[in-house]
């Protein structure tokens, strides 16, 4: 299996806590998050792991210096999203992928169960424990089948939180490169990657996945870091590179 994680971002709403470097290298108990991901997977058996990188790719660079990953580069990454950063990464898009945000901090057994999930259709991963708290909002009915998603979605049609990490099993990587070389020739430059498979939800099944109560967290809010310093902490070494 490949990864390919999207680390082009800047990170400016916990920007005190990161000196002007990149938010997927803040401090998570003695080892950047980004290097923990990455050193993560490939002790999972991950072999070909490539990052886009953007805002301060030296720091991500230097970040994983002693890790085998390759490379891409969004330079518009000012002024475009992640999205953008997929297309630049394209080639790359070919076989069983895992794709997932740089800001996303999962426990190992979470990456166990995602690594180890038999995926039939692209699959989107999903905390149901946090349907109150959900900032991104998935809807999907008893067997997975995806039926609506967003920020704005009521609770009462949010069935659990989007985690930021998803699977495309090797059948339908292809058209997922070709649904986002058509979304950046008609200028759709501004969107997540993500809005990939959902503007493909009306062609084919994407499925989300209950990841179980399983560890997980985005750094976008200072609440957020805590909560995993906080699990850092209470799990002692386990999940740290100490």
């Amino acid at each position: 299996m490949k990864a390919l994680i999207l680390a082009a971002g800047r990170g400016t709403r916990i920007s005190r806590y990161l000196q002007g470097r990149p938010k997927c290298t803040v401090d998570i108990g003695g080892e950047q998050l980004i290097h923990y991901t990455v050193r993560t997977l490939i002790q999972k058996g991950v072999k070909d792991i490539r990052l886009v990188l953007g805002y301060r790719d030296d720091a991500v660079r230097r970040a994983l210096a002693d890790l085998d990953v390759g490379y891409y580069v969004n330079p518009f990454f000012d002024v475009t999203n992640s999205i953008a950063s997929a297309w630049f990464a394209r080639e790359f898009i070919d076989g069983d992928m895992l794709m997932m945000n740089a800001d996303v901090f999962a426990e190992g057994r979470l990456f166990d169960f995602i690594l180890s999930r038999r995926c039939d259709c692209p699959t989107l991963f999903s905390d149901e424990t946090r349907r109150e708290e959900a900032d991104y909002k998935l809807c999907y009915n008893e067997s997975g089948l995806l039926e609506a998603y967003g920020k704005e979605l009521d609770i009462e049609r949010t069935t659990g939180e989007y985690i930021g990490i998803a699977r495309v099993p090797a059948e339908f990587s292809g058209v997922f490169r070709d649904r986002l070389c058509e979304m950046i020739l008609s200028q759709q430059h501004g969107v997540w990657w993500e809005n990939v498979l959902y503007s493909l939800s009306s062609r084919i099944d994407i499925r989300a996945c209950d990841i179980d109560a399983r560890f997980w967290a985005e750094v976008d809010y200072v609440e957020d870091y805590d909560r995993i310093l906080g699990y850092i902490r209470s799990r002692g070494t386990e999940d740290s590179g100490k």
